[in-house]
C-alpha cells in the first residue's frame, strides 16, 4: 500500500473541514453545555447557602462548600491540559464529565456539612477540567481562521453562568430543594457526555509530554495549607495554636519547593521566567486580588439578603443581577472600547477604584439600609470587576511571548481562581469569627440560639433575639467588606505600575 502523501496538496484540508461541519452541529451545543456546567457550579450554591446551613447546621464550615470545590478545579487545571495533550482530549473531557456527575450526585445525598464539603471537593476534581479540556477542543475542530468567533461565544456562555447561576440556585430552592442545584447537573451533564462520545473526533496526533506532577502536588499542599490557616485561625484553632502555625509554616515550605520544583521541571506548570515579565506580574498579582473581591461578594450578598432582607432564595438571586450585570456589560463595553483606541491601562486602574468604592459603601450597610441603595453598590463593584478581570487576559496575551501565549493565559486565570479560593476561605473566617464574637457579646448569659440557624429559623427567633442576630450579622458583614476594600486598594495601586503597549494585529 502507497502511503506517500503530496505535502503540496491542498486536497486535505478541504475535505477535513467538510467533515467536520455536520458534527459540530451537535459537537459545539455540546461543549456550550459543558461550560455552561463547570460555570454555573462556582456561583450557583451561593444564593442556597443559608438554606443548606438551616438544614445540616455547621455555620462555621459554610464558606468551605464553595472553596472545596475552587479549590480542586483549581489545582487540577494545569494536570488536565497536559492529560489531554498526553491520552487525547476525548477520553480525557468524558473521564472529567464523569467525575463531576459523580460528584453531583453524590453532593445531592449529603447528610452533614462534612460530607457536602468533601464531595464538592470531588466535583471540583471534575470541574477544572470540563473548563480547560473545552475550551482545548475548540482548537481540535475548529480552524483558526473561525476560532476566534467561537471562543468569543464561549466566554459570552461563562459570563451568562455568573448571572445565571444565582438566579438558578435561587429558583430551585424556592420550588424544589437545594439538593437540586446539585441533580440538575446529572441529565444535563449525560446529555452531553453521549453527544461528545457520538460525534467529537478529535486529531489523532498527540504529543509527548512530561507531566509536572510534584510541581502540582506542591501546589496542592501550599494552597491546601494556607486556606486551612485563613479559614481555621480565630475559629476552630485560637491564633496560638501551634497546629495552626504549623500549617502555616508548611505552606510556606510547599511553596519553596513548588518554585523550586518549576525551576528545575522539564515542562513546569508555570514558567518562572514568566514573572520576569513586567505585565504576568502584576496582572497575576491584581487578578488574585480580583479573585478574592468577586467570590468574597457573591458568596456573602445573597445571605444578607435572605437573613436581614427577608428575600426568598428566588428573590435573593434576582437581587444579585446588579453585580452580575455590571461585570457582563463592562466587560462587553471595555473589549468594544480597547479595540477602538488600542490602550488598556487606564481600564484596570479605574475599574479596581470603583471595585474598592462599592466594598467600601457594601460595609456601610445596617439592618435598615433600603434594598435599591444596596443595588447601586453591587452594581459599581460589577462594572469594576468588568472592567478589569477580561482586560488583565488582554494584556497578558498582548505581552508575552507567543510560545508562552497558552501557559501565560492559563496562569494569569489560574491567580484568579486560587484568589477567590483564598478570598472565600478568609472571608468566611473573618464573618464567622466577627458574627460569633458580637453574639456572645449581645446576648444575655445563658442564652442559647438553635443549632441549625437558617433563614426561616432567625425570622421565626423572639423579637429580642432577632434584633440582636440581625444587627450582630450586618456588623459581620461590615469587617468582611471593609476588608475587601482595603485589599483591592492594593490592587489599585498595583494598577498603576502596568504600562501600555501597542495591540498586536497578528
Amino acid at each position: 500500500m502507497n502511503l506517500d502523501i503530496d505535502v503540496n496538496s491542498p486536497a486535505p484540508a478541504p475535505f477535513e473541514h467538510t467533515a467536520q461541519r455536520p458534527s459540530l452541529r451537535l459537537l459545539f451545543p455540546a461543549l456550550l453545555l459543558v461550560m455552561l456546567l463547570a460555570a454555573l457550579d462556582q456561583t450557583i450554591v451561593s444564593t442556597a447557602l443559608p438554606t443548606i446551613v438551616g438544614e445540616l447546621g455547621g455555620l462555621s464550615s459554610l464558606s468551605w462548600v464553595v472553596t472545596a470545590y475552587l479549590l480542586t478545579s483549581t489545582i487540577v487545571v494545569p494536570l488536565y491540559g497536559k492529560f489531554g495533550d498526553l491520552f487525547g482530549r476525548k477520553i480525557v473531557l468524558q473521564t472529567s464529565i464523569v467525575l463531576f456527575l459523580i460528584g453531583s450526585a453524590l453532593c445531592g445525598v449529603a447528610q452533614n456539612m462534612t460530607q457536602l464539603v468533601l464531595l464538592r471537593a470531588l466535583q471540583g476534581l471534575g470541574g477544572g477540567g470540563l473548563l480547560v479540556i473545552t475550551m482545548a477542543a475548540i482548537g481540535d475542530v475548529i480552524p483558526p481562521a473561525e476560532r476566534g468567533r467561537y471562543q468569543g461565544i464561549f466566554g459570552g456562555v461563562f459570563g451568562l453562568a455568573t448571572v445565571v447561576g444565582p438566579l438558578l440556585g435561587g429558583f430551585l430552592v424556592d420550588h424544589l430543594s437545594w439538593r437540586w442545584i446539585f441533580y440538575i447537573n446529572v441529565p444535563l451533564g449525560i446529555v452531553a457526555l453521549v453527544v461528545i462520545g457520538a460525534v467529537f473526533k478529535p486529531r489523532t496526533l498527540q504529543v509527548k509530554h512530561s507531566i509536572d506532577y510534584m510541581g502540582a502536588a506542591f501546589l496542592a499542599g501550599a494552597l491546601t495549607c494556607i486556606i486551612l490557616f485563613t479559614s481555621e485561625g480565630g475559629g476552630l484553632l485560637p491564633w496560638s495554636s501551634a497546629q495552626l502555625w504549623m500549617t502555616l509554616v508548611l505552606g510556606a515550605v510547599c511553596v519553596v519547593g513548588f518554585i523550586y520544583e518549576e525551576r528545575h521541571a522539564r515542562e513546569p506548570i508555570l514558567p518562572l521566567e514568566l514573572f520576569r515579565q513586567r505585565t504576568f506580574l502584576l496582572s497575576s498579582a491584581i487578578g488574585f486580588i480580583v479573585g478574592v473581591s468577586l467570590f468574597g461578594s457573591v458568596t456573602f450578598l445573597p445571605m444578607y439578603l435572605q437573613v436581614v432582607k427577608h428575600s426568598t432564595p428566588s428573590e435573593a438571586g434576582m437581587q444579585m443581577l446588579p453585580i452580575m450585570g455590571g461585570v457582563l456589560v463592562m466587560s462587553i463595553i471595555s473589549g468594544r472600547l480597547i479595540s477602538r483606541i488600542g490602550k488598556y491601562r487606564m481600564f484596570p486602574i479605574v475599574g479596581t477604584l470603583l471595585v474598592a468604592a462599592g466594598m467600601a459603601l457594601l460595609a456601610t450597610l445596617k439592618v435598615s439600609t433600603p434594598v435599591h441603595t444596596m443595588y447601586v453598590y453591587m452594581g459599581l463593584v460589577g462594572c469594576g470587576l468588568g472592567m478589569v478581570m477580561q482586560v488583565l487576559i488582554l494584556a497578558v496575551q498582548n505581552t508575552v511571548e507567543f510560545r508562552h501565549l497558552g501557559v501565560a493565559t492559563s496562569g494569569a486565570t489560574l491567580f484568579r481562581s486560587i484568589g477567590g479560593s483564598v478570598g472565600v476561605a478568609g472571608f468566611g473566617a473573618i464573618f464567622s469569627n466577627g458574627l460569633a464574637a458580637r453574639l456572645q457579646a449581645a446576648l444575655p448569659a445563658g442564652t442559647e440560639l438553635p443549632r441549625s440557624l437558617g433563614p426561616v429559623a432567625i425570622h421565626q427567633l423572639p423579637d429580642t433575639l432577632r434584633s440582636v442576630y440581625l444587627q450582630s450579622f450586618a456588623g459581620a458583614l461590615h469587617t468582611v467588606y471593609l476588608t475587601a476594600a482595603c485589599v483591592v486598594v492594593l490592587a489599585f495601586a498595583l494598577a498603576w505600575l502596568m504600562r501600555d503597549h501597542p495591540l498586536r494585529k497578528h
